[in-house]
């Protein structure tokens, strides 16, 4: 398959709206989209990334008007989160409506629904004759994509577009929460934090445990994810470590003496904009280990925490 390269995002556009998969930027990471009507455009995602059919996929659309499109029902704590992070790094798990099909929704009455701020985004999105469905853009199990670079790497030749933009300003997946009971949950940390979700809804609850044996409400929750070739070692503060030949670090703090490569990152948004990026440039380089300290639970340090623990395996 030839994978087209492409600044315009009516170009992408009209090639989605043909039956294509097309990757995409936004303010997270880049998605991999495929029209909701286009069924064998959604196997091809599926196939392209080697993503599991049980792992639920997130619709985008331009704008909050569009939510109807796929939404059976908006209650009343959806509408506040709408109102505040809409447009923005943020996803709403909703009850489906029958347009969506199951295919999607890996089986589930819900779907996830997220309306990026990112403005080529937006422009392609308002192109698409559908919503689109769009897992982040790269082979599943690896480090996200936050350049366009990055998903031709992971998938030239498997997908049918490449939408070129500027490098996620964000870095890492959006913040999920599942509107659909009577009790609003987080169910994945992002860029809009606990303590930001909080000030809207008070009642707001994090979800604990995920039985693996039951299909997640949202990506992330599930399977092995964001991990690099290199080991991953998580650094608490005062760890004493024997750092191992090819090694690297990354963190807010000063490595430790005798990493081959570091990144130093002055705030928690940037440790967490380099993050994947710096994954993907220590498995260039040939890195066997990655030192990455562990931030503060708080604020975005709980979705970074997140993906480090994740990419170590230890959840």
């Amino acid at each position: 398959m030839q994978t087209t390269l492409t600044d315009s995002a009516k170009e992408a556009a009209d090639i989605l709206n043909s039956g294509g998969v097309v990757a995409f930027p936004t303010e997270t990471v880049y998605g991999l989209g495929a029209g909701i009507c286009h069924t064998e455009a959604i196997r091809q995602l599926f196939h392209a990334k080697g993503r599991p059919g049980d792992n639920p996929l997130i619709v985008h659309i331009y704008s909050p008007e569009q939510l109807t499109d796929v939404a059976e029902e908006i209650n009343q704590s959806a509408r506040l989160l709408i109102e505040h992070f809409f447009p923005g790094p943020l996803t709403l798990v909703l009850k489906k409506n029958q347009r969506v099909p199951y295919s999607v929704t890996a089986g589930l009455e819900t779907v996830g629904v997220r309306c990026p701020a990112n403005p080529l985004a937006q422009e392609f999105l308002s192109h698409c004759s559908s919503p689109v469905a769009a897992p982040s853009a790269n082979l599943s199990g690896l480090p996200s994509a936050t350049s366009w670079e990055a998903v031709y790497e992971d998938l030239h030749g498997k997908i049918n577009a490449l939408l070129r933009g500027k490098p996620s300003t964000i870095g890492i997946e959006s913040t999920i929460v599942d509107c659909s009971g009577s009790v609003p949950v987080l169910l994945r940390a992002g860029a809009i934090t606990l303590e930001q979700l909080e000030a809207v809804l008070p009642e707001i609850i994090v979800n604990v445990h995920t039985d693996k044996q039951e299909i997640p409400k949202s990506p992330g929750l599930k399977y092995p994810h964001y991990a690099p070739k290199a080991s991953i070692r998580l650094l608490q503060a005062n760890d004493e470590i024997t750092i191992r030949p090819s090694s690297a670090y990354i963190g807010l703090s000063a490595p430790p003496e005798g990493v081959s490569l570091f990144r130093i990152c002055p705030t928690l948004q940037e440790y967490g904009r380099h993050l994947f990026s710096f994954f993907r440039h220590c498995d260039s380089q040939g890195i066997k280990m990655i030192y990455c300290e562990l931030p503060e639970n708080i604020g975005i340090g709980r979705a970074i925490r997140d993906r480090l623990i994740r990419a170590s395996g230890k959840r």
